[in-house]
């Protein structure tokens, strides 16, 4: 018994440090110039917003007077209010009207295009998806005169509506193409038991495909909405008077209203950022799930 407990030990000891010298061997080195690379990608990040920010609050003075980059000696927020009483809020509620209906328009026709790309068999069906892959490829800027012509003709320059119908328009091939790769990851069996339920087509959409798409539709649609809030070409093109003006178009007129009055119109960017920056923390664990659906196979 002493000699088989004694061969024991000497057979089983050594595994444990030949398993550590593997652990050990097997430890990838850190990644020097990944680490300083990222963190000189969050500087080139974090300094501009830590610039705006700071910079909305101070005074005209002080800008002047500290550096760019300085924390205000006394903090204001005269610069807010300033802007706050130069029609903000109708530039905001402009601005709200036109992202929210012409988000909601894009996911209502994109999803009603995209099933039947991916549940329909017939040719014409298939053949639409190189329609909206080849929108894809017709940048906005080359379609501004046409856009324009049409609105002109249906009445509708210089209202709201000239913005949203062409900010849908072109947010659609790539709503589609989202929302196809998503469809696509849906079971078949599962269409083909509600078929066999003698479920329609009005039914599988309301109760299969909405609530399992959900991750890709809120995808398209803090893109989309990012989108139209940051626009800035329709806008100009298409409007004119002060009542139709949205966020961006009157930042580039508060530039010229302010002069060098750097803190209010920074003030004014903090202001018309807050809105998507709330719409991003509310879906952005949807984010990444609807971009990739589909592509990974």
């Amino acid at each position: 018994m002493t000699a088989l407990t004694a061969d024991d030990t000497v057979t089983t000891s050594p595994a444990p440090k030949a398993q550590g010298r593997r652990r050990l061997g097997g430890r990838s080195t850190p990644n020097i110039l990944g680490a300083l690379g990222g963190f000189l990608w969050l500087a080139i990040i974090i300094v501009p917003i830590y610039y705006v920010i700071i910079t909305s609050l101070k005074t005209q003075a002080d800008i002047y007077a500290d550096g760019p980059l300085a924390l205000p000696a006394n903090p204001t927020l005269e610069n807010y209010v300033l802007v706050l009483q130069n029609d903000f809020a109708r530039y905001f509620t402009n601005s709200l009207f036109v992202t929210v209906v012409a988000t909601a328009l894009t996911l209502v026709v994109s999803l009603l295009a995209a099933y039947p790309i991916v549940r329909s068999s017939s040719r014409f069906a298939k053949g639409t998806m190189s329609l909206y892959l080849l929108g894809l490829a017709i940048p906005l800027q080359a379609t501004i005169i046409p856009v324009y012509l049409l609105i002109t003709r249906l009445g509708l320059y210089d209202t709201l509506w000239a913005i949203i119908l062409p900010a849908a328009a072109f947010a659609v091939p790539l709503s589609v193409l989202i929302i196809v790769n998503f469809l696509r990851d849906i079971p078949q069996e599962l269409f083909e038991s509600m078929r066999m339920d003698g479920a329609g087509d009005w039914r599988i959409m309301r109760s299969l495909v909405l609530p399992l798409v959900q991750p890709a539709l809120v995808t398209v649609g803090i893109y989309n909405a990012l989108g139209v809030w940051n626009g800035f070409l329709f806008p100009l093109i298409l409007t004119q008077s002060p009542q139709n003006r949205v966020l961006p178009l009157s930042l580039w007129t508060f530039q010229g209203q302010f002069s060098v009055n750097v803190p209010a119109i920074l003030a004014a960017v903090v202001l018309s950022a807050l809105p998507m920056l709330a719409a991003y923390i509310f879906g952005r664990r949807y984010l990444v799930a609807g971009l990739t659906a589909g592509f990974g196979k």
